[in-house]
């Protein structure tokens, strides 16, 4: 199967900067890493939890 026709597949046309997975991206500010990257790394992109 070709790049192409995986994301029409899953209707993602971006994947995770960082480990390449298609599904769950945070795509809010051009960020575009997948939800478990983006957890390990916001802390060092200047993000804070807030509870």
């Amino acid at each position: 199967m070709s790049e192409s026709e995986q994301a029409e597949e899953t209707g993602q046309t971006h994947e995770c900067r960082r480990c390449g997975r298609k599904q769950g991206l945070v795509g809010k500010y051009d960020i575009w890493l997948c939800r478990q990257c983006f957890r390990e790394i916001a802390r060092s992109m200047g993000f804070k939890k807030y509870s």
